[in-house]
């Protein structure tokens, strides 16, 4: 056995599989998450009502603030997913809830989970982005007990060596502050390929397991080899089996492209563009090689506001950014609130399933004033900058949705006005839909839920809420013959472009640009540079003829060069 990898427990080496992110191996000591605390106990308050309410408020703003100052010290989608959870924490309707318990006589602490977990079961049973966030409010009032309770909540063992993170799941507010060069490798019990785990994961460059069923069950100090790429966790393994594991990485892996544009082997150019959140990750995702931009988030100017930012305020952001970005492309998608993101100037109160509510572009055209600012502020900014701006509205469903948009979009001055394709009815009428708009941008996350039906969250639905499965790849296939045989851009600004195998796939059904985090750019870059246009679009037809998810990501597999 090789030095370092004697494990600590498991008498033979045992397999766990579940959904890979990234390609790289990890061969390190298993460390578990702490056990979540104790759920407090429905025991009568010796205070009263108001000295409870107190408590609560106090220990509700730590806790927002908390999220606030990890959310200030990263960027992407850590930033916004650290936002979000500062907003659930300090949600007014959840404090009513918790108000009328503490009323009836219950503690602070008492009160607190409570609520919560009534509002985390309606959201779990509604699944998609709203089933999603039921985890993020677990983690807020756990955050808030804690607080409360005048302890630490748990969170990353600490050490000075390098293990593998084991949990049932991870907090964002954990896996956004994380250390890649002591946390090695992630396993988790639940979660898929576009969880939030998962995304910061690939963010960092972390090699992570999501959704295998038996993590738990690894014990703190046994060696684990986790194998990014195929998926799979092997447990206590020997040296001749780690040397395996690596050969096979090896193999996978391709040589190194210089920075430069996105091109097939043959010279076809796939632009390679990157996904932001803010203008102060320009600089980062320059220095990666991002051709420009294909999905910039405008949502961050918004969730920390009572009301909608001035024109002024919006139009410094966007010229940051396109000043960043001279003569590239940059796609700005306008504001996407509603679902997991409320701002009480835009969206409403009261929706039994805001994920299906008004949200998105719905939202913007019910209160035009918000869209008719951010577009004058995207056109002042537009004008004073060489960038190619493109603008693009979230959540089309019909083409009455683009047209509206286009229309009120090139009245406020803005040349390229495109569609994000994220809703199954938006792809299955792509023909029409880009007759009426510039270019289509698919999100293929969501495009996944909404196809598949499948919350993200949910490790043991993790096999559905996979972007390879075929009748996903069906859907992005008839976007871009639509964009092929109108002459216009189809992009994808989803996860699924991070993946570089899933990458040429989605060359050969007709993207012309990838976006994605900029740390993904590097692997995607190099596995483009190996396909020819014919090549990608064979794999792509393999794809679509497989029975599912995993045919599909084995066929390719084969026909790889």
């Amino acid at each position: 056995m090789s030095a370092g990898l004697t494990p600590a427990t498991a008498d033979a080496a045992t397999e766990l599989t579940g959904t890979g992110v990234g390609r790289g191996i990890a061969v390190a000591p298993v460390r578990r998450m702490a056990a979540p605390l104790p759920d407090p106990v429905a025991t009568p308050s010796t205070r009263t009502p108001a000295e409870e309410r107190a408590r609560v408020e106090a220990a509700v703003a730590r806790t927002a603030q908390d999220l606030r100052d990890r959310a200030d010290r990263v960027d992407g989608a850590a930033h916004d997913v650290l936002q979000t959870q500062a907003l659930m924490a300090a949600d007014p309707s959840l404090r009513t809830e918790i108000e009328q318990r503490i009323d009836g006589g219950a503690t602070a602490e008492f009160a607190v989970h409570d609520a919560m977990a009534m509002y985390r079961e309606v959201l779990a049973s509604m699944g998609g982005y709203l089933g999603e966030r039921a985890g993020d409010l677990e983690d807020v009032a756990r955050r808030v007990v804690a607080h409360l309770a005048g302890v630490a909540a748990p969170g990353i063992p600490e050490s000075t060596t390098p293990f593998v993170l084991v949990a049932r799941d991870l907090a964002p507010a954990d896996t956004a502050l994380l250390d890649p060069a002591i946390v090695v490798g992630i396993v988790t019990a639940e979660g898929g390929p576009t969880s939030h785990t998962a995304i910061l994961a690939r963010e960092k460059g972390v090699p992570a397991i999501v959704g295998a069923a038996g993590a738990l069950g690894l014990d703190d100090g046994v060696v684990v080899a986790v194998d990014a790429g195929a998926g799979r966790v092997l447990v206590a393994p020997d040296g001749a089996e780690v040397d395996r594991l690596r050969a096979a990485a090896a193999g996978r892996s391709r040589p190194a492209v210089p920075i430069g544009p996105g091109r097939l082997a043959d010279g076809t150019a796939v632009a390679l563009l990157a996904n932001l959140g803010s203008a102060a990750e320009a600089e980062a995702a320059v220095a990666l090689g991002a051709e420009g931009v294909g999905l910039f988030r405008t949502e961050f100017l918004f969730l920390d506001a009572v009301e909608a930012p001035s024109v002024a305020t919006q139009e410094a952001e966007y010229r940051r950014l396109l000043a960043a970005f001279p003569d590239r492309k940059v796609v700005v998608r306008v504001l996407d609130a509603g679902a997991d993101k409320p701002l009480a100037f835009l969206t409403d109160d009261g929706e039994e399933n805001p994920a299906l509510g008004r949200r998105g572009l719905r939202a913007l055209l019910h209160h035009e004033e918000v869209l008719h600012d951010q577009l004058a502020a995207l056109a002042a900014a537009d004008a004073a900058s060489s960038a190619r701006l493109q603008v693009m509205a979230p959540m089309v469903a019909t083409v009455a949705d683009a047209r509206a948009f286009a229309d009120v979009a090139h009245a406020a001055g803005l040349e390229s006005v495109g569609v994000m394709v994220e809703i199954p009815s938006a792809a299955i009428i792509a023909d029409r839909i880009l007759a009426v708009s510039d270019f289509a941008s698919i999100g293929t996350n969501d495009l996944t839920q909404y196809t598949m039906a499948a919350d993200r969250l949910l490790g043991g639905l993790s096999g559905y809420q996979d972007p390879w499965h075929p009748a996903v790849l069906d859907l992005v296939a008839r976007v871009g013959a639509a964009g092929a045989a109108a002459g216009k851009a189809v992009g994808v600004c989803g996860e699924a472009a991070a993946d570089p195998l899933l990458a040429v796939v989605l060359v050969g059904l007709g993207a012309t640009s990838l976006s994605m985090s900029p740390s993904a750019l590097a692997d995607v870059r190099a596995e483009l540079a190996v396909w020819t246009r014919e090549r990608a679009r064979a794999a792509a037809q393999a794809a679509l003829a497989a029975d599912s998810a995993e045919a599909a990501r084995a066929a390719v597999r084969a026909l790889a060069p």
